[in-house]
């Protein structure tokens, strides 16, 4: 299970002190499936990255399975099994797409029918792909699957992933929609997804509206979309457009 209790961030500028976070709380109990979304610039991805340990809070505690994570670093919160994806992921010249998927895997020796696997749910050929470098010749859409190929190949206890459906295309959308989908079936893991696509959205056990630092609203998808959608919550439209069309 993970809590946060009280959360807190800000940031200085130069006129004054900004509030980025303003003492969230939240628990998600295991094996859920929980949606942040909301207007942009509203606090999603610093709370997400602040659960990762990739941002330092200034207020407020994390908790994770009962134990407190605040002060924990990015690699061992990674060891008690916690992973994150990015909206933008980094790449690596030089290194193959299946060695990055060993790297990533808890298995001692990843077989290429489990890397193809990994592959195949993001929506990406596995032939096509195993030998290539994760550099500049792969596209945002590609980086992005490969990412959360490794993520699954991880097999975290806690999956963080930020709008997964950036620059990817309607037929791996709907590729990644499904294992997310199976995933949440099984009970494989926790997942939290920051995303504004309502199809995403519907898979939630929970879906919470963060908006200027705060938690707005929460719900679940039922009791959430109508108004999500219809632009009623929120200071700025939450769905995305090219997506709903």
């Amino acid at each position: 299970m993970l809590e946060v209790r009280d959360l807190c961030y800000s940031v200085d500028t130069p006129d004054a002190t900004q509030d980025i976070l303003n003492h969230i709380s939240l628990t998600i109990p295991d094996n859920k499936l929980v949606v942040f979304t909301g207007p942009n610039g509203g606090g999603k991805t610093t709370l997400a990255k602040a659960i990762m340990g990739l941002v330092e809070p200034g207020e407020g505690t994390i908790l994770f399975d009962g134990q407190d994570i605040t002060g924990l670093s990015i690699t061992e919160r990674a060891r008690l099994g916690i992973s994150y994806g990015f909206q933008q992921p980094p790449r690596f010249k030089g290194i193959k797409v299946k060695d990055l998927l060993g790297l990533a895997s808890t298995k001692k020796l990843l077989s290429k029918k489990d890397a193809c696997s990994y592959l195949t749910q993001v929506g990406l050929c596995a032939n096509d792909y195993l030998d290539r470098e994760v550099d500049a010749s792969l596209s945002g859409g590609e980086v992005k699957r490969i990412e959360i190929a490794t993520i699954l190949a991880r097999q975290p206890k806690l999956m963080i992933l930020d709008e997964p459906e950036a620059g990817i295309d309607l037929w791996s959308f709907a590729r990644l929609t499904e294992t997310f989908e199976e995933l949440h079936r099984r009970g494989d893991c926790t997942m939290i997804i920051i995303s504004h696509q309502e199809r995403i959205i519907s898979l939630a056990d929970r879906v919470i509206v963060i908006d200027r630092g705060a938690i707005l609203q929460q719900g679940t998808a039922e009791e959430m979309l109508p108004a999500i959608v219809s632009g009623t919550l929120g200071s700025c439209p939450m769905i995305s457009e090219e997506v709903r069309a």
